[in-house]
């Protein structure tokens, strides 16, 4: 193998590495933006809208399947596709970098290699000419014509212009390739950009609706109310007017009554005078039949004395004279005494008819005191 092919297959070796080399990095980015979008979609799932379907479809082979949450937010999902925006930018961008890095690299080794490619032709093309200035003895048969030498060269670099322009075809495929994959994810950037801006615009619009639902729902509420108010002062009049008529209709009552009481407390003072003249008349029979004869009125049979003294505290509270006595079946508590029957009887019936004392039974004795026995 001469020189030169051996220059030009170093050269080709070179460039092919260089493609292989970029193409396997290209694939590299690409399946780590694919890792970043399943990571994403997995860390944080997009969440479901009201233009999904309720039904979920089952996952094709292959495809990725995204984790919906049962329930989120505006705010959350917001952010969420920020993320995942950002992320996918922050991808494009360093996918970009990585291709521009690689693709100056090639650029650099396919110079370089032309550059020694070209050196060590040149060093060739020197060493031969000095060989065959220097060889005289060489056979004729075996110095090559220089019509043919110099066809064999126009050959060897028309073969080396089409093996570098296929492979600079190829980098630049393989470029090609990169920018439409650049291409399509900004595509796909700027259409998710896109709904994120519809999904926020219809998002704003539906809140204006809401808003406009309240303030309509508030305005009507507020008529209610004001109804409501007027009939509660109109209720309110009424009831006042009601109340002054029921008001001034008992007062009218009450003057009748008033008078109707005052007419029989001045029939009952007459018959009370008179009863008070009888019981004078009475009182004086019964003394003369009955002498220092004293009469009391028995309340209560207490069991123990703090009972008793319960009954003789109600009873000193509305003014009667309470005289206590002990017995073989307990205390006995007195009211009196009195110096007729007709008296004790009064005394009786007054604390019997007293539902504040609560003594529905009483009865009148005719009592002597210890020390008169």
């Amino acid at each position: 193998m001469s020189m030169n092919n051996k220059q030009r297959w170093m050269g080709g070796v070179v460039l092919l590495g260089g493609g292989v080399l970029l193409a396997a990095l290209l694939l590299k980015g690409n399946e780590e933006i694919e890792q970043d979008k399943t990571q994403a979609t997995v860390t944080h799932p997009i969440p479901k809208t009201e233009t999904q379907p309720k039904t979920a479809q089952p996952a094709q082979e292959g495809e990725m399947v995204s984790l919906q949450p049962l329930a989120v937010d505006v705010e959350t999902e917001k952010r969420l596709l920020d993320e995942q925006k950002r992320a996918r930018e922050k991808a494009v961008a360093e996918q970009e970098a990585r291709a521009a890095e690689f693709l100056k690299m090639q650029q650099e080794a396919e110079a370089a290699a032309a550059r020694k490619a070209a050196e060590e032709y040149a060093a060739i093309n020197a060493r031969r000419t000095a060989a065959q200035e220097s060889s005289d003895n060489i056979p004729p048969e075996l110095v090559e014509d220089d019509q043919a030498k110099a066809q064999r060269l126009a050959e060897e670099k028309r073969k080396l212009e089409e093996k570098k322009k296929a492979e600079q075809q190829k980098a630049e495929q393989q470029k090609t390739d990169a920018e439409k994959k650049l291409a399509e994810d900004k595509r796909k950037v700027e259409a998710d950009k896109k709904a994120e801006e519809d999904k926020r615009k219809a998002e704003a619009d539906k809140k204006a609706a809401e808003e406009k639902k309240r303030k309509a729902e508030e305005d009507a509420k507020k008529v209610a109310e004001d109804k409501r108010k007027a009939e509660a002062e109109k209720k309110a009049a009424e009831e006042k007017r009601k109340v002054e008529a029921d008001k001034k209709a008992e007062e009218d009552k009450r003057k009748a009554e008033a008078e109707k009481k005052a007419a029989a407390e001045e029939k009952k003072r007459k018959t009370e005078e008179d009863a008070k003249k009888k019981a004078e008349a009475e009182k004086a029979r019964q003394l003369m039949e009955n002498g220092d004869k004293n009469w009391m009125v028995q309340v209560a049979l207490a069991a123990n004395q703090a009972n008793a003294d319960t009954v003789v505290s109600k009873l000193r509270a509305k003014g009667y004279k309470v005289t206590t006595s002990p017995t073989s079946k307990g205390i006995r508590i007195m009211v009196g005494p009195s110096k007729d029957r007709d008296t004790a009887d009064a005394a009786r019936k007054k604390i019997t008819s007293d539902e504040s004392l609560g003594m529905k039974s009483a009865w009148v004795i005719d009592w002597v005191p210890l020390d008169q026995r």
